[in-house]
């Protein structure tokens, strides 16, 4: 009895660490994704990067019905007409639980982008200050929102399946 008692210890002790590993494991590559994710198609909005480094974060069911990712592929972008140097981007995300098996996961995530560094192109920059004032010069805000994110597992790696807002957030 007592060699039992230690054995099944040692296995629960054991249980208990390949679990705590494998969250650990999944829940800091979950973090990457999204905080990555999100912020290379806040450049790709804003014209800093291309929209191919997407795949690596996204499913492609997303990018292809993606709001903003449409509009920037239409010419309606608010962000076309500026030359983006740099921003500011915080992610911040709720509490997670995903065991080792798990190949879905969802988190609520906040995203804000409070400083955007940039200016209008100088071939705009008149027109826009005639047609919407001396503030018109510098990149519109980013619109701060929580998401409810959905991740998927494919072949070991996790990609970010949908994007769901759900509230606009007043900064």
């Amino acid at each position: 009895m007592y060699l039992t008692s230690r054995l099944f210890v040692l296995v629960l002790l054991t249980s208990l660490c390949i679990v705590s590993f494998y969250y650990a494991m999944n829940l800091s590559n979950m973090q990457i994704i999204i905080k990555d994710g999100m912020a290379r198609r806040a450049q790709v909005i804003m014209g800093m990067a291309e929209a191919g480094d997407l795949t690596s974060y996204f499913q492609t069911g997303f990018l292809a019905s993606d709001a903003a990712l449409l509009a920037l592929q239409r010419g309606e972008s608010a962000y076309q007409d500026y030359n983006i140097r740099g921003i500011d981007h915080r992610i911040e995300m709720g509490f997670v639980w995903v065991w080792p098996w798990d190949d879905t996961c969802r988190v609520t995530v906040t995203e804000r982008i409070p400083r955007i560094d940039g200016r209008i192109r100088g071939d705009k920059a008149e027109q826009a200050v005639i047609l919407y004032g001396s503030e018109a010069v510098y990149p519109p805000a980013w619109q701060s929102a929580r998401y409810q994110v959905t991740l998927v597992r494919e072949s070991g790696q996790w990609h970010i399946r949908t994007m769901s807002m759900q509230e606009i957030l007043a900064d």
